[in-house]
């Protein structure tokens, strides 16, 4: 029964899903965040890394509701520049709802307890400080906005305005924008840039899991350096695995 369940939600999800994609086919991105608020009153946050581009969304969501709810994932593992731009974008922006999401003290005790699991498994550690903050408060927001965009690397290269994953509706209003419209909506609205984009990072996660890009590598090349991971886990591909580089 409970996977007869699941499979149902599943496949709402993505009737759901499809539909939207056809409604908001060539649409401006804040008419996307509009509508996908519209679609689903009262169960839509917005997953916010307040990274690289992430002021982009932030900026959209304080003209159309600075209440709103704002995950942030605090993996106790950010870079000190991420949490200061955190609270000066919160601050600058008005943004009320940002609720800042952190692994638990007994998960750490249990799994990391001397802070090196993300040298011996990065997806254990993606899992215990990443994935799972955020799985404890999918039921109360199972439809999330993201900063996702098709031009950030061949994994996200076919990536469309709204999508299905685990009976949840994923919402990416940026996904078909390019690194020029994201530029120039920043330059408009003189929105602050996070600190670390002047020294080269282009994609800013966890401090012993990123690098700086050089010129003409994927924008998330700096991300797990070495190894063939390419997520962490929060954004699956259609197998139900975390994604990786072919």
């Amino acid at each position: 029964m409970r996977l007869e369940r699941a499979g149902a939600l599943e496949g709402a999800a993505l009737d759901r899903a499809l539909a939207l994609n056809l409604t908001y086919e060539g649409a401006h991105p804040r008419a996307v965040f509009e509508g996908a608020l519209a679609e689903f009153p009262g169960e839509v946050a917005l997953v916010s890394s307040f990274g690289a581009d992430s002021v982009v969304l932030l900026h959209m969501a304080s003209q159309i509701d600075r209440h709103m709810p704002i995950l942030m994932i605090d993996t106790l593992m950010l870079f000190p520049e991420t949490v200061a731009y955190q609270a000066e974008v919160a601050e600058r922006l008005g943004l009320t709802g940002v609720i800042r999401l952190k692994p638990t003290l007994g998960d750490i005790a249990a799994g990391d307890p001397d802070g090196t699991l993300n040298r011996r498994d990065p997806d254990a550690c993606c899992d215990l400080r990443k994935v799972r903050p955020l799985e404890r408060v999918e039921g109360r927001w199972p439809v999330t906005v993201t900063g996702r965009k098709r031009f950030q690397g061949a994994s996200r290269a076919a990536l469309e305005h709204f999508e299905a994953e685990a009976g949840r509706v994923k919402v990416n209003p940026l996904a078909h924008w390019a690194s020029v419209e994201i530029r120039a909506y920043m330059e408009t609205h003189d929105l602050p840039r996070h600190p670390l984009v002047a020294k080269g990072f282009r994609s800013i996660g966890c401090a012993p899991c990123t690098t700086s890009v050089a010129e003409g590598e994927d924008e998330r090349a700096g991300r797990w350096r070495g190894t063939d991971k390419v997520e962490c886990g929060i954004h699956l591909g259609p197998d139900g695995r975390i994604r990786r580089a072919s």
